[in-house]
């Protein structure tokens, strides 16, 4: 599994965080976003899109960080505890009802409080 991500990107974070913590091997592709490497004509093959994190499993390129994260749950659901992505329809749906959540609230507001207090003073004449 290759995963391509900027580990300042919060959606790459957490998918390599995961991908860490349940001991999924995968090879690291550094996509530098600060760099423009987003826009390079090679990682537009991978994702048309130009986004990170992007997932590539064998043949199978899967993009947005939720859709990655409950793909390497799935995949190897066999070999993790049941906390991870339960078992349970109902607990499951409530894993994903918070994962629809916080990409859309929680993180999409911190990103604003970030770029506010940390990016934009470093900026000249911000």
């Amino acid at each position: 599994m290759e995963l391509y991500l900027d580990l300042h990107s919060q959606p790459c974070r957490s998918v390599f965080l995961l991908a860490k913590a349940i001991g999924i091997p995968f090879e690291f592709k550094l996509v530098e976003l600060s760099a423009g490497q987003q826009y390079s004509e090679e990682f537009g093959k991978i994702n048309v899109m130009r986004k990170v994190p992007v997932m590539k499993d064998g043949s199978f390129v899967l993009t947005e960080s939720v859709a990655i994260l409950k793909y390497m749950l799935q995949k190897h659901s066999s070999s993790l505890a049941d906390h991870w992505y339960p078992a349970d329809l109902q607990q499951r749906a409530r894993v994903n009802e918070y994962l629809s959540w916080q990409h859309m609230n929680l993180r999409a507001h911190g990103s604003k409080v970030f770029l506010l207090k940390v990016r934009v003073p470093d900026q000249p004449g911000a």
